[in-house]
């Protein structure tokens, strides 16, 4: 998910540049050996690979998105990441080489990290939410210590606003239910800037992306694999992506979360008002990230949906639903 995201305007997207000589050339220019094989993982923002060792280990290879994040922002994260784990706080940090963790080859930008297996977390089980809640107290507490200063906040303008005048701006939206897309994006907007305004929450580091996808059980414990999208915002916002079903369900798997969290850090319950703001902010976030990367090969040929009419009525329907919804009373604890 985007950052200071820019589109570029050249038929060739760069990372059509980043072909298999090019990353084994990068590993070797740091000092590794790599035997030659390479598995291309799950990750359509940057480009992640698998490289093995001549020594029979592994290293993940991290290129990041030009244009996305600056050098600092980058670095920014890495220092978070040692952060957390200077305070036993289990995370994958890049490896350091030279007192470096942010490299450059060929124009890339690329961090390199060990391999780390694991399994999806069973969200179901009260003691895996309980634990999952102990790591982001954690997590948050680390957070709260300090800023981000190269990062960004999430706000209702740049996740919302800025979403929608970036598909309005460049015609992204099927011309059939552009003004019913608009009306609803604009008036759930208002909703969520009068939540975001009734509360003022506290910003804080987060993890930012905090779904089952970007978790791995392990050793049973939780381990999270990329801080790729910490950014500042409030602490719901890495609570309530682990949340699904109905409402009673959900106030049931936030009380099971908050029994571990709390022991670490302090909950605002004023906070549970903004689950469905933050929720909203993520739905337009996301379409426009999906405009943002449409230059990018992979995006078209992995989200062939994503350009049809039907798709834009869907998010049209999804927007009226979140204005019904952020009007409903919180869920309670």
């Amino acid at each position: 998910m985007s950052g200071s995201d820019t589109t570029a305007n050249n038929s060739a997207h760069p990372y059509e540049l980043l072909n298999p000589d090019c990353i084994l050339d990068a590993l070797e220019e740091v000092g590794f050996e790599p035997t030659g094989s390479l598995l291309a993982l799950n990750s359509y923002e940057n480009r992640v690979y698998q490289a093995s060792l001549e020594d029979g280990s592994f290293v993940i290879a991290k290129f990041y998105r030009p244009d996305r994040w600056s050098d600092a922002a980058i670095l920014e994260e890495h220092a978070f990441s040692q952060e957390l784990a200077d305070q036993d706080i289990p995370i994958v940090v890049p490896l350091a080489i030279n007192n470096k963790t942010l490299f450059e080859f060929k124009h890339f930008r690329f961090a390199v990290f060990p391999r780390q297996g694991g399994r999806t977390p069973e969200l179901e089980q009260p003691e895996t939410l309980k634990q999952l809640g102990r790591f982001l107290g954690r997590l948050h507490s680390v957070g709260a210590a300090r800023p981000f200063h190269d990062r960004p906040k999430i706000t209702v303008q740049n996740f919302g606003y800025d979403s929608l005048n970036f598909l309005l701006d460049n015609d992204f939206i099927s011309s059939e239910v552009r003004t019913n897309y608009q009306s609803a994006a604009e008036e759930v907007l208002q909703l969520v800037e009068q939540r975001y305004e009734a509360i003022l929450p506290r910003n804080i580091r987060l993890h930012g992306d905090c779904h089952p996808g970007n978790l791995l059980w392990r050793d049973d414990a939780p381990h999270f694999v990329d801080l790729d999208d910490c950014r500042m915002g409030p602490a719901v916002q890495d609570l309530w992506m682990l949340l699904s079903g109905t409402s009673d369900e959900m106030s049931v798997q936030f009380r099971h979360i908050l029994e571990g969290y709390e022991m670490f850090f302090e909950f605002d319950p004023a906070e549970l008002s903004l689950i469905e703001a933050l929720r909203t902010l993520r739905i337009l976030h996301y379409s426009a990230w999906l405009a943002r990367r449409w230059d990018d090969p992979a995006f078209p040929l992995h989200f062939p949906w994503f350009d049809s009419p039907r798709y834009w009525e869907d998010q049209m329907i999804t927007l009226r639903e979140q204005i019904e919804r952020i009007q409903q009373p919180a869920i309670q604890l």
